[in-house]
């Protein structure tokens, strides 16, 4: 990446960033983030309660990079063709077709992911993986960008399936929205009568220029001693006292990758260790199983990850 090139992704993430916070007001952080996991090719996972913007994120970011945007509400009745699409039959022709599910779109919100049953589960999280759709042995691609932006409430656990520590590695980056301030709440509450804010946004970007960024995004600089940092960070989660299971490779490489992603968004060409201090919380923190007594201690995996963050010594400190 040359410095013009990185100029222009900065300037290109911060209009992006600007056009969602239109819909979603005072999130400027969280959405960074959202877009971080989109052009570090990832999906994102939420974990909020009802009614704090998590479908208007969704519909916000397809609307930004003019792409196309489905939500799918899981429920322990819905089967994984439901979400994938089915192969029918036509009288007319006499011949089979494939009808496209609701995964088939640039964005992709599945609501309350934790209410459906393990196999519509590792249906959505095998097109995750695999960016494409596999009915009656004919291969379907969702296209390019795919972002799945899934929720879970926190709340209520009655009748949920949990996501498997496995599933949950296959997410980029986990966080939460929040309720917003109370400038923004009151700047809410001022447009109520406007019900979608999100149906006047114009794109800044096509599908194709997001594709562009990620790729330019991938050429950031990595220097040895911040991959060094990424892998004492990393190891440090397996090693840690109070956890049963610490983070795995695709846990260092998703931090790398994020870490590039974030650098290109600050105008720069190389990853520093602030990047990676920035975001080894909503990267790393949801792939990390605490042990027994850690978790009836009432100790967290951002606590955890949040002591080791601060007993490594980054590349400048070190001596």
């Amino acid at each position: 990446m040359t410095p013009e090139q990185s100029a222009w992704f900065a300037e290109t993430f911060d209009a992006l960033v600007a056009n969602v916070g239109e819909a979603l007001l005072g999130k400027d952080h969280v959405v960074r983030l959202a877009l971080t996991c989109m052009l570090a090719e990832g999906h994102l996972l939420l974990e909020d309660a009802p009614g704090t913007g998590k479908t208007s994120l969704a519909k916000a970011i397809a609307a930004t990079v003019q792409g196309t945007h489905s939500r799918i509400q899981f429920t322990p009745d819905l089967l994984p063709s439901d979400v994938t699409g089915v192969t029918i039959y036509d009288q007319n022709t006499r011949q089979f077709s494939f009808h496209q599910g609701p995964v088939f779109a640039s964005v992709v919100l599945a609501d309350e992911i934790n209410r459906a049953s393990p196999k519509t589960q590792s249906a959505l999280l095998e097109v995750m993986e695999e960016s494409r759709v596999t009915v009656d042995k004919v291969s379907h691609s969702v296209g390019r960008p795919f972002m799945v932006i899934a929720t879970q409430n926190p709340i209520e656990q009655a009748g949920t399936y949990r996501l498997p520590e496995a599933q949950l590695d296959r997410f980029l980056i986990k966080t939460s929205l929040g309720y917003p301030d109370h400038d923004s709440m009151i700047e809410i509450l001022s447009g109520s009568a406007e019900r979608d804010r999100t149906a006047h946004l114009t794109p800044k970007i096509t599908t194709n220029a997001v594709a562009e960024m990620a790729e330019l995004a991938s050429t950031v600089h990595a220097d040895a001693a911040v991959l060094d940092y990424v892998a004492r960070l990393v190891e440090s989660t397996r090693t840690d006292a109070q956890t049963a299971l610490g983070a795995s490779v695709r846990g260092g490489l998703a931090l790398v990758r994020c870490g590039k992603v974030w650098a290109a968004s600050q105008g720069r060409t190389y990853v520093i260790p602030d990047d990676i201090k920035l975001l080894v919380e909503p990267v790393l923190a949801h792939r990390i199983i605490l042990d027994t007594e850690a978790e009836f201690a009432g100790v967290t995996a951002r606590q955890v990850v949040g002591r080791i963050l601060a007993d490594t010594q980054p590349p400048a400190a070190r001596i």
